[in-house]
Order: structure tokens, then C-alpha cells, then sequence
């Protein structure tokens, strides 16, 4: 994002502020995800869901229909689509929230563009066939996930040859050249180093403490580290005991630069990146 915009357009009804970190909520229509699968994968069960959110703090619901957790499998475009989009439909229509896709699919990116949604989300950096020329004519905000591999094989034995930082960065500035290549201005994308994708938990932790590296790249930067594993395998804790352990993540995020957290629990994080923001601003 250049030094002179003082916010984020996302769409035509939102806008997000550079002045301070935002909270995106998780809200996943599957049922299969490795957190909540199935809980809120229904309309009425998700709108509700997504209110909650939104009383607790959320700027963004983002808005995911197919698993990428670890050892995740592909689903189909069609089913994608039907999860998705009515449920954009609704929280655009009936709640006006500023709405976020997790997707790589060009044809979702595409049907959730004239949903109303106002960013995309990919895991996989437009890695897709024809999802880079989807973004780019959907005209909204995009953020570039470092992942290599797929869901199902992620997790298999990751090594890198350079220091974890550096290969997320290189791989990211690629992602960029790609979208500005393809028209795209830089006032439209973000980065996720995608903790828990493709990385070991040493991976994990030395990405954190490293995380203000990524700021030399000069765009917005999304974290997520909610109830990951590298939680449970730094604390032995299971999936519905990473709440503490994730709301560190988020103080260390935000000290650190990050401007958007993705997370499931967004009351405790919302207070979490409040507090950190407003210690940082007598800094």
C-alpha cells in the first residue's frame, strides 16, 4: 500500500483504516474444518455467527468453503460455490459486513465479486489457472498466502535452503510481481507469511520472531495463527485449549507490524490487539 493512502478500498461500500490493526473473524461453511468444521456450514447458523463477530469487534468475516487445513483434500468448484456465495450474499445484504473470501478458485472469486464481497483471500497466491486475471478484473483487495505445495502434502517434511524469513519473502515478492504484472495496483494486495502452512513448528517460531523482516516489502501484512498446531505442539494443547497461547501470537503480531489478525476468537483477540495497539502508540 503507498505511503500516501490512508486507507484500504474494498469494494464499493468499505473502507480500512492504515491508522490501526484490524480483526478478521473465521467464519468457516464446511465441514470439515480442523477447528469448527460443521458448527456454522448452515445459512441461518453462519448469519448468526458472523452478528457475534461483529458485536465482539470483527472489521472483516472472512468467509472460507473448503478446508485448507493440513491434509486437507480439493473440493469441488461447484460445491465451493454453493456454500459460499449465499452466504456472502447475506452477510453483505442483510448485515453490510465487509466480507473476505478464503478461496482460490477464479470462478468463486468472480460469482463472490457481484456477491458483494469486498477481498480475497488465497492460500495459494493466484497460483491457480485463471485466478490471477480473476482477481485482477474483480478490482478488490487480494492477500498473497506463502505456501508451498498443497493441503494434502503440506506438511511433508518441509526444509527450505535459506532461513524461513527469507524464503517466505522471496516467494511473496514473486507473488507481487505477478499481480502488479498483471495490472494490479499495489494498493490492492496484502501478505500472509501463512504460519502453519508448509512450515515445523521451529519454522513457526523463528517466522515470528523474525516477523518485522516482511515489512521491508512495503505491504500490509495478514497473521493467522489461531488455534494452530504450533500452538499445541509449543504448549501440548489441544485444538480447544490454544486460546492464551494464540493471544500472544497476537500481542507479538501487532508489535510487530501486522494490520490484520485472522482469528476464531474475536472478543479475547480484539482486546488483545486494543491493548498492544494502544501500548505501542505511547511508544
Amino acid at each position: 500500500m503507498s505511503k500516501e493512502a490512508t486507507f484500504m478500498s474494498c469494494g464499493e461500500r468499505h473502507r480500512l483504516s492504515r491508522d490501526r490493526p484490524h480483526v478478521m473473524g473465521i467464519l468457516n461453511v464446511t465441514p470439515d474444518s480442523f477447528s469448527d468444521g460443521g458448527k456454522h456450514a448452515l445459512g441461518d447458523a453462519a448469519l448468526r455467527r458472523a452478528e457475534e463477530m461483529l458485536r465482539e469487534g470483527a472489521d472483516i468475516i472472512d468467509v472460507g468453503g473448503e478446508s485448507t487445513r493440513p491434509g486437507a483434500t480439493p473440493v469441488g468448484v461447484q460445491q465451493e460455490l454453493d456454500r459460499v456465495v449465499p452466504i456472502v450474499e447475506r452477510l453483505t445484504h442483510e448485515l453490510g459486513a465487509l466480507v473476505s473470501v478464503d478461496t482460490s478458485a477464479p470462478e468463486v472469486m468472480t460469482a463472490i465479486t457481484k456477491a458483494g464481497a469486498g477481498m480475497i483471500n488465497d492460500v495459494r497466491s493466484l497460483r491457480r489457472q485463471g485466478a490471477l486475471e480473476a482477481a485482477a478484473a474483480s478490482g478488490l483487495p487480494v492477500c498473497l498466502m506463502h505456501m508451498v505445495g498443497e493441503p494434502d502434502n503440506m506438511q511433508n517434511d518441509p526444509r527450505y535452503e535459506r532461513p524461513i524469513e527469507e524464503e517466505v519473502a522471496v516467494f511473496l515478492e514473486h507473488q507481487i510481481a505477478r499481480c502488479r504484472g498483471a495490472g494490479m495496483d499495489g494498493d490492492r494486495l496484502l501478505v500472509d507469511p501463512g504460519f502453519g502452512f508448509a512450515k515445523t513448528l521451529a519454522h513457526n517460531l523463528r517466522l515470528m520472531n523474525r516477523l518485522e523482516y516482511l515489512q521491508h516489502l512495503g505491504y500490509p501484512l495478514l497473521v493467522g495463527t489461531s488455534r494452530k498446531g504450533m500452538i499445541g505442539r509449543a504448549l501440548s494443547r489441544e485444538v480447544d485449549e490454544r486460546l492464551y497461547g494464540g493471544l500472544a501470537l497476537t500481542a507479538l503480531a501487532v508489535s510487530k507490524g501486522a494490520w490484520i489478525i485472522r482469528t476464531h476468537d474475536v472478543a479475547a483477540s480484539a482486546d488483545a490487539v486494543g491493548m498492544t495497539s494502544a501500548v505501542l502508540k505511547e511508544g
